[in-house]
Order: C-alpha cells, then structure tokens, then sequence
C-alpha cells in the first residue's frame, strides 16, 4: 500500500473523498487545512495502479477539472491516480508550488519538472520507444472519451463569410479578425460550402500577378469569394484533364464526434480546421457551432494533463531526442527526413509565397547573414498586406521581406531550444495564434529546426 494524499481545494463545508481504491465503498471526511479557508485534504493507503476517484461536497458529487478527469463506459466523469508502488506519492500526478506545496490533487517535496540533463538524453532507444508507445495508447484512449463539444468555449464569437463577399473585403476582415481560415456561407443553399484560407489569397495574388503587375482596388473587387473558388476548381480540372469542376465534399464534424476523429480527419486531410455543424433532425439546416482546429485540441489535451505529466511520459522528454520536426541538421544523433528552406530579409516576398505553395510549407524562418534567427514568415501573415492596401501599391515581385515582415507576425514568432520539453512546445503551440516554434542555439540563435502543430500531433496519434 502507498499513502496518498488527496486535496480539494475549491471550498465547501462537509467534504468527502470516495474512490475505487476501496471499491466505492466508504465516504472519507476530508479535513480542512489549518490557515485556509478552501483547501481539505486526506491522506489514504491505496494500491498500486490505477484509481478512479470523485468528491462529495455538502451532499454534491464533485470532480476537480484541474486535475486529470476520465470518462467511463456509463459516461460517467472521475479524477483519475495512477499510484507507483515504489515511491510514497504518485509521482504522476506530482507538482511542487514554490510557495506552499499544495498541489491541485496531491502534495509533495518533490519538483517534476521536463528535465533537460544529460542522464533524460542518454535514455535508451528501447525505452524511448516504449515510452512513445504508451503515451500514444493513453492519448488515444482520452481523445477517443472527448468530444468535439468539448472545444465550444462557454461564450465567444464564431465568423463565417457569405460565399458572395468581394476577395478584397474577405482579405480584410480576415485580417481584422487575426484568423488564418474561415468558413464559408452559401446563402443560396443556407449551408456551409467550404473554408476559405490563407492559402487562397496567396493563389489569388500570385494568380492575379501574372497577368497584372499593380493590383488594383477595383481587381479585386470584382472578384468574389464564389468565383474565385469555382476558378481554383477550373484550374484543377485542366491541370487534372477533367470536364468539369470537381465536386469536393465539404468535410466537417458534429458536436458528438470523438475528438479522436476529427483530429485524424484534419491530419489526414492535411487542412488546418473543419467546422463544427449541428444539424437538424431532418438534415435539412445546420448550424455552425465552432471552428476546430489542431490547437483547440491542443489546448484541451494540455488542460486535462497538466497536473499528470508522467501519465504521458513522452511529454518530459527534450524535443531534440524526438523523431518528430524538421531540421537543418543532425540533432541528437538523428538526421531529419525533411530539409528545412531559410531565407533572407532582403529575398523577394514573391520567393516567399512561391515556396509556401510549392513546398507544400506553412512558415519559413528569415535569417540575417550570419545564419541568425530574424522573424518567421508564415501563410497567415499574407492577410497583414491589407492593412493599408499594401497589395494595391506594391508589386510582389519588387516587395523585399523586410517590407512586410509587421509586429503582429514578430509576436507570433516562438522559439525554443532542443533541450525544451515537448509539454512546454504544446502549451507554445496550444494558441491558437501560434503554429510553429522555431528551434534555435540560445547563444547564436542560428536556426536548427522548427516544429509544427501536425508535427506535434504526427508525433503522438503515430
């Protein structure tokens, strides 16, 4: 048996912890902890393994979202323990607060931090392997018991744009409203038809460049959201020998699919979102609820481990000892599959957006001449050339990056180094604002990798 002390700490009156460890079958009073008017503990001997637990609070059943909560088959939500038989806490669910100990769950005088030393990067390839495994099992196993529901903030915002808005005014609200994609509203046929991305303007403006030098106001005014989208299709078709436009279904989720699929669906599909639609019982109208991207189920993975990182050990391991990311070499004894493109502040914005379509690349990094880390450049930032009607005065092929490299795309630059944990590059990459993070050596900041969200989530779904 190992002692175990569990805390609540969100108030009340008569508290009581029960738990699987005692088979449901006792009601343990909590004591309140001298010098606080909000915090009850209670020490328990429990087995080795795993243990579902939940909080009886003046006659309420209660479950801490703070700490790690599951699902079970009846759909019922508990806490969750994982207790090791070698050590008096369980170090799982271990983490030190500097200034009184408490921990949301469990206290103890032990620091879990994501080590960096020498003795976490000479880790064995077999254990490495096994640790990899069994993270991706658990991750799997909680996003299976997720739902996409479970995305929708209590309150916000949620944008669509009308299919019949002019490009120029869709450039600038996207720009307005700091959102790299956006789902798009067919008013004709009352539903959603599709998304539209940074990636569209960037084809748009280098489209219209070949036959256009200077864009104008009026160019792009005539061009809306809907023809534009049925040119792209054209241009498929005599690229693919088709007659006609490809009819593309609309991929999207419900409010009830496993958080696990609409993940796999984005990977899969290589986009960035899909729309969360609630359909009517007749399927004749929906509504959109939410937009869900890779960083919402980030953010939602990263929340309900944050108190538990040895229950997904990969997590506390230094991104450079992991097979994930690009690399512009060696990087712990491992050569990256992908080579990782750079440019320089004075290169063409042309070469920039050339290379983000052709390369199939969300971001590049801008270097200065000595190899050092300047700004990133990323699809999203092309919506930053509406400010002003940037790309109505400049042309592309004559615009340097310098020119457009703004503040709000320096803000979105994250680095790291590769003795980082990767629990600190998924709460980076969990905003929704941030897409990559760019590795760097701390003292020159030359480029040595960057790593995306897809990188991220490749990593752990496998």
């Amino acid at each position: 048996m190992v002692l175990v002390t569990f805390t609540w700490s969100h108030g009340g009156t008569h508290v009581f912890l029960c738990g699987s460890f005692d088979g449901w079958s006792e009601q343990i009073p909590m004591n309140l902890v001298e010098g606080s008017a909000a915090v009850f503990q209670r020490t328990v001997d429990v087995p080795p393994g795993y243990h579902k637990y939940k909080f009886l609070v003046d006659g309420i059943w209660q479950v801490d979202q703070d700490q790690l909560c599951v699902q079970d088959e009846y759909g019922a939500i508990n806490n969750l323990v994982f207790v090791k038989e070698s050590v008096s806490m369980p170090s799982a669910l271990i983490r030190e607060d500097a200034q009184s100990k408490l921990v949301s769950g469990f206290t103890s005088s032990t620091h879990l931090e994501a080590s960096s030393s020498c003795e976490s990067q000479l880790k064995p390839v077999m254990q490495l392997n096994n640790e990899i495994d069994v993270s991706r099992h658990r991750l799997f196993m909680f996003l299976s018991s997720s739902q996409a529901y479970e995305l929708i903030p209590n309150s916000g915002k949620v944008f669509a744009l009308d299919t019949e808005v002019a490009v120029k005014q869709a450039f600038h609200i996207m720009y307005e409203q700091r959102l790299a994609v956006m789902p798009l509203w067919d008013g004709q046929n009352a539903m959603i038809s599709g998304m539209l991305t940074a990636a569209d303007f960037i084809l748009i403006l280098l489209k219209l460049q070949e036959s256009h030098p200077m864009l104008t106001h009026d160019e792009l005014e005539m061009h809306t959201i809907s023809a534009w989208k049925y040119g792209k299709f054209q241009l498929q078709a005599e690229v693919s020998g088709a007659m006609i436009p490809p009819n593309r279904r609309v991929l999207q989720a419900g409010p009830d699919e496993l958080l696990k699929d609409v993940a796999l669906t984005l990977l899969q599909n290589k986009i960035s979102a899909v729309p969360v639609l609630h359909s009517s019982e007749d399927g004749s109208s929906s509504q959109l609820l939410h937009t869900a991207c890779l960083a919402g189920i980030l953010n939602h993975i990263c929340r309900h481990f944050r108190h538990s990182l040895e229950y997904l050990p990969i997590v506390q391991q230094p991104v450079g000892n992991l097979p994930f990311g690009t690399w512009t070499r060696e990087v712990g004894g491992r050569a990256s599959s992908r080579v990782l493109l750079t440019l320089h502040s004075g290169d063409l914005l042309s070469s920039a957006l050339k290379l983000l379509i052709e390369g199939e690349i969300s971001s590049i990094p801008i270097v200065d001449d000595n190899g050092a880390l300047i700004n990133v450049y990323s699809r999203s930032d092309i919506t930053s050339l509406a400010r002003g009607n940037v790309y109505a005065r400049f042309r592309l092929d004559q615009m340097i990056m310098t020119q457009v490299l703004d503040e709000a795309s320096r803000d979105r630059c994250r680095t790291c180094t590769r003795f980082d944990s990767l629990y600190r590059i998924m709460e980076v990459l969990s905003d929704p604002t941030v897409r990559r993070v760019v590795v760097i050596d701390p003292n020159s900041r030359h480029v040595e990798g960057i790593i995306t969200l897809r990188d991220v989530f490749n990593l752990l779904l496998g």
